[in-house]
Parts: C-alpha cells; structure tokens; sequence
C-alpha cells in the first residue's frame, strides 16, 4: 500500500482494502474483467455525502453569523471539482490511482474528473476505516488552509461571471439544466453556463442553484487561466 499517500493524508488505514478499492478507477476494473462493485464509485458516493456534512458541519461553525444562502456557496466553492482535484493533487493522489492503460495514455492522473472523484472515494474509505472521527480529523487538515479563502471569495460566482461578460455590452449567460441524477431526496443536478451560444462550462450540486454556481465557479477559472 502507498505509505507516502497515507503520510500526505496523516491517516493510517487498517484496512488496506478500502484504499485500494478506493484507489481503483473503473477503467481499471473493465480491462482486468473484474466485477463492477470492485471500482471506487460506491465508495465514491458515500465519501460525497460525508463531505457535504462534515463541511457544512466546519462552516457552520467556523462563521455563525452568515446567512444559509452564503454557506451554500462558500460549500459549493469548497467541494466543487477544481477544488477536489486541487486538494488531489496536493496529496499526490494521481500517483496511486489503479487506471486502466487507455485512460492513463489519456492523462487520466491529471484528470480533474478523476481526481476528485478518486478524492471522494478515498474519503468514504476512511469513514469506513476510521468512523466519524477519522475522517473529520482528515476532512479539516485537508481543508482548513482553504476554508478562510473560500469566505473571501464568497461572493455569488453567477454574478462574478455575468459582470465580466458584460463589461463589454455583450449578451447574459445562460444557465441549464442538463442532467438529473439520483433518487428524489437524493438528486444531484448538472448545469451547463454558455455565453452567446458557447460552453463555458458545467457543475453539479444538491439543488439547482448550487449546481449553476459551480458551472459559473468552473468557467470563471477557466477564464482567468
């Protein structure tokens, strides 16, 4: 098992198992004809969850006197996907990620897709190795560092975008819904932002509007880079 990963996390895993599940991309799984439940997408989906409630949990009360409206986008902006891979690649997770061949000839250790999904999975393995307790302790040394930036930066990135767009006179950003996912207390929604008939790009959130500031946040850094 990666000792330098465990090290990065200041987590050490009793069982190995979950990190190597959590480490294993489904392009993987396909090119070795294993079965489907061996890929990191269930732990992947517990680790989401967690991290929505151990972040709102942090936020809540690290700033008791912001409003719910602004904790939202202050959480959107922490577990977005840029995010996730940023705090990825930090930790040095790409490393150990089992890809199948294709994928990795792709790039897929750089992926921001595969990043933070591999980000949430490994999360959801130490909830299950270590409780609650375990994983709270990782989730705020991972994110403590970037959770005063993100309260800086919490102005609506809708309206970041729309007043750089229309600096010069050009048409509003357009938002919609792409996709729908999950059951119904538990739907996860796509939103794409295009400006004057471009992509601009695509986020996905427990509501609507979390799911349009995190396409608006991913095409604000797609501009300033």
């Amino acid at each position: 098992m990666p000792d330098e990963l465990q090290t990065n996390l200041d987590y050490s895993f009793r069982r190995f198992t979950l990190l190597k599940q959590a480490l294993t991309h489904k392009s993987y799984v396909h090119e070795h004809s294993l079965d489907a439940t061996e890929s990191n997408e269930r732990l992947e989906y517990l680790g989401d969850a967690i991290l929505d409630l151990l972040i709102s949990d942090l936020l809540y009360h690290r700033y008791p006197d912001v409003a719910e409206g602004k904790l939202t986008q202050q959480r959107a902006n922490l577990v977005c996907e840029p995010s996730l891979a940023e705090l990825a690649r930090k930790i040095k997770l790409g490393n150990y990620i089992y890809l199948g061949q294709g994928e990795t000839q792709e790039g897929g250790r750089n992926k921001n897709s595969i990043l933070a999904d591999t980000m949430e999975a490994v999360f959801g393995a130490i909830y299950l190795d270590g409780g609650i307790e375990g994983i709270q302790y990782v989730v705020q040394r991972l994110f403590e560092p970037i959770v005063e930036t993100a309260h800086k930066q919490v102005k609506d990135n809708k309206s970041t975008l729309q007043e750089l767009l229309q600096k010069d006179g050009s048409e509003t950003a357009v938002y919609t819904i792409i996709q729908e996912e999950g059951p119904p207390h538990q739907r996860v929604f796509t939103s794409e932002v295009s400006h004057m008939g471009k992509p601009l790009g695509r986020g996905k959130g427990r509501s609507k509007k979390e799911a349009e500031q995190n396409a608006a946040k991913l095409a604000l850094d797609k501009i300033k880079k």
